[in-house]
């Protein structure tokens, strides 16, 4: 879980930095791209969790 806050916190940070500084915008895509690659890692770990759930 602290690799997927820090690569969501890394992604925004990117795409700020690509889409407020001039001449910077390929730090947007590269911000999107590590967004999309860490929901695309998390999602299977969300799904594999959701289904061994102890019933009460």
């Amino acid at each position: 879980m602290t690799l997927f806050l820090a690569l969501i916190t890394a992604a925004i940070i990117l795409g700020l930095i690509g889409a407020v500084a001039d001449g910077l915008l390929f730090l947007l895509f590269i911000g999107i791209a590590v967004l999309v690659a860490d929901l695309l890692y998390m999602a299977p770990r969300t799904r594999h969790f959701a289904h061994h759930r102890p019933l009460r």
